[in-house]
């Protein structure tokens, strides 16, 4: 049975008409066309899917969007713009992060919660804090000196 729900992404109101079981993943992709975030793997064990729901990091891909409803959603898309991209967009940049950029939006919701909570982390509180974000290319040094630059630069 479909019910419409209301929450805000990115800064701007949404309406969704859906079960309220749902994955939001599915709302945000496919209701609202957003290209970010990525199924990955349905579990909550890749990390791929997540976003910030009020500013906490969630794995889409199992929370229902009937928990959404009257929240505000933050994707990778609206961490950031082109012209005044995040802290953490910007250390991707600068140390040449993206391979493939499937897990991206992953890495950066949670890294960006991360920072928020922890301004001046150290190697193994970053590690501990990554655990679960799956990168296939191998990319993790580099991960980690953009998520090290970006605290440096919001400090």
């Amino acid at each position: 049975m479909s019910q419409k729900f209301s929450l805000v992404v990115d800064g701007k109101p949404a309406r969704v008409d859906a079960d309220p079981a749902m994955p939001l993943l599915y709302a945000l992709r496919n209701d609202l066309g957003l290209g970010n975030p990525k199924f990955g793997c349905g579990k909550a064990q890749c990390g791929a899917c997540t976003v910030h729901l009020d500013g906490a990091p969630v794995r889409s891909c199992v929370l229902p969007v009937s928990a959404a409803a009257g929240k505000r959603v933050t994707t990778l898309a609206g961490l950031g713009t082109p012209g005044k991209p995040h802290p953490l967009q910007q250390a991707y940049i600068a140390e040449q992060v993206p391979q493939c950029g499937y897990c991206l939006s992953g890495w950066i919701m949670t890294a960006a919660a991360f920072l928020k909570e922890n301004p001046r982390p150290t190697d193994a509180q970053i590690r501990q804090a990554m655990t679960g974000i799956k990168c296939r290319c191998g990319t993790h040094m580099a991960i980690m000196r953009a998520i090290k630059r970006a605290a440096v630069n919001m400090a």
